[in-house]
């Protein structure tokens, strides 16, 4: 069974994940919308998380007590990360977040921690 695959059933026919639409929070969501979320997160993780996983384990952030020094490739990957709106998954949207069910976003995270522990762990910092 393929990490999506197991995604899906764990979110949609375990958890019901749906239900939560039913609830004001929520309720400019749907399947479809999850969905999307999790195939933009899964597009995102392949192309930019994965290809750099070992390059960010071999080459750590450094600190030379000014600036902080990371692969080239980091920020390029941080940076579609947070386009995607990702960063703020489960925020208000007043607050600029799309306002997903808590469980969406982790199951979003989960491709992302899949492709690279190490990036994917730079949103948890903030």
């Amino acid at each position: 069974m393929t990490h999506r695959a197991t995604v899906d059933f764990l979110l949609h026919d375990w958890l019901k994940a749906e239900t939560l639409c039913q609830r004001e929070r929520h309720a400019e969501h749907s399947r479809e919308t999850f969905d999307a979320v999790l195939d933009l997160s899964e597009k995102i993780a392949n192309e930019q998380f994965a290809p750099i996983n070992r390059l960010t384990d071999e080459h750590e952030p450094t600190f030379d007590g000014v600036t902080v020094t990371l692969p080239k490739e980091t920020p390029v990957a941080m940076a579609a990360f947070n386009e995607a709106g990702l960063m703020a998954a489960s925020k208000d949207v007043e607050l600029g977040g799309m306002q997903l069910p808590t469980v969406v976003e982790i199951a979003s995270m989960s491709f992302f921690y899949k492709a690279s522990v190490s990036l994917a762990a730079y949103p948890m910092l903030t």
